[in-house]
C-alpha cells in the first residue's frame, strides 16, 4: 500500500515521504495511529501544505523525548528475583515489567513497546536494555538482577 508519512519513522522515512508498506502494517498501525495517510492526490496536497506545521509538531515531540531520555540515560535499576539452584530465574523479565520498574524507580513513563531487549533477562547479572522513545531519540538503561533473599521482603 502506498502511504504518506505524517511523522518521522525509523527505518521507513521522514515526514511527507511516500513509501510502500504492507497492507496490514499500514491499516493496523500507521493509519490507525495517525502516523500516515493513504497516498492520493488530495492527501499529498494536504501534507505538502501542512509540512512545516508537521515538522514543528515533530520537533516539539522530539524535544520532550530528549528530556525524558536524559532523565533515564544509563541509569541502573536493581531488581530482586527468586532464582533456581543453577542461577537462572524462574521466569524471564519482560518489557512490561521493565516499564513498571522504570516508572517506580525513575518516575518516568515508558511504554513496553519502546523497550528493546537484546539478550534475555533470565539470569543474575547486569543487562543493557535499549529504549526507543522516538525515531530519532534512543537511550539505554541497565537492569541489575540480584538474588532475592528469603528473609527480605522486597
Amino acid at each position: 500500500m502506498q502511504i504518506i508519512l505524517l511523522e518521522n519513522i525509523a527505518k521507513l522515512g521522514k515526514i511527507g515521504d511516500q513509501v510502500e508498506v504492507k497492507n496490514g502494517y499500514a491499516r493496523n498501525f500507521l493509519l490507525k495511529n495517525n502516523k500516515a495517510l493513504r497516498a492520493n492526490k488530495e492527501n499529498i496536497d494536504l501534507v505538502n501544505k501542512n509540512k512545516s506545521e508537521l515538522n514543528k509538531k515533530n520537533a516539539e515531540i522530539k524535544t520532550k523525548f530528549i528530556e525524558k531520555a536524559n532523565k533515564i540515560k544509563n541509569r541502573k535499576i536493581k531488581i530482586y528475583k527468586a532464582i533456581k539452584e543453577n542461577g537462572d530465574l524462574y521466569a524471564t523479565i519482560k518489557p512490561k515489567e521493565i516499564s513498571k520498574l522504570i516508572l517506580d524507580e525513575l518516575k518516568s513513563e515508558i511504554e513496553p513497546s519502546q523497550i528493546v531487549i537484546k539478550k534475555e533477562l533470565n539470569k543474575i547479572g547486569q543487562f543493557e536494555v535499549d529504549i526507543n522513545l522516538h525515531s530519532e531519540v534512543q537511550t539505554k538503561v541497565f537492569i541489575i538482577i540480584e538474588k532475592l533473599d528469603k528473609l527480605e521482603s522486597r
